[in-house]
């Protein structure tokens, strides 16, 4: 299969199901910053991050690619495909109440930062909040579903406290933010 298939060169690419839309189509606005976490967190699995962390990006990675196809395939369409539901949801909530027994309760906010490990799972909070965001926007004309939804959500709480536990795990304290006096 060639990777170009020059189908795209005037602004417009296919959904799953074969319906031709605008390159800045909020289904595609969606799932292309998803993918955009999916490559930051590649990025994250490249900087040393403990090994319980290395097993949990895996997971959600594979979950990521999931997501990307419920999102690029309007619900219309009769295609089998997997799609987020509320197991996925589900195993985030259990990672979170399993790394947060690991880690201090917060006394303050904190500043994205630390160990590289941690600041580039910070990046890949804060790219995760703008595809709930995209996600958002795109439900205002679009179905996309309630766990598709909480299910970002839910992640970019996990990518926080991964960040936490990394740096916990690189013996690196979280960089507290100081209000201005």
């Amino acid at each position: 299969m060639k990777i170009y298939t020059k189908t795209g060169d005037h602004g417009d690419t296919s959904l799953f199901g074969g319906q031709r839309v605008s390159k800045n189509h909020s289904r595609i606005t969606a799932y292309g910053t998803v993918d955009e976490l999916n490559s930051i967190i590649g990025i994250v699995r490249s900087a040393d991050p403990d090994p319980l962390l290395e097993e949990l990006m895996e997971r959600i990675q594979n979950e990521l690619f999931v997501l990307g196809a419920d999102l690029a395939t309007p619900p219309e369409k009769n295609t089998r495909i997997d799609r987020i539901g509320p197991d996925h949801v589900h195993r985030i909530e259990q990672d979170i109440d399993r790394l947060e027994n690991e880690l201090k309760p917060l006394k303050s906010f904190i500043l994205p930062g630390g160990s590289p490990g941690a600041a580039y799972l910070h990046l890949a909070r804060t790219v995760c909040r703008r595809a709930e965001r995209s996600c958002f926007s795109c439900r205002q004309s679009e179905i996309v579903s309630d766990e598709a939804l909480i299910f970002l959500n839910r992640l970019s709480d996990l990518l926080f406290v991964m960040a936490r536990y990394q740096n916990k795990s690189k013996n690196v304290r979280d960089v507290a933010w100081k209000a201005r006096k």
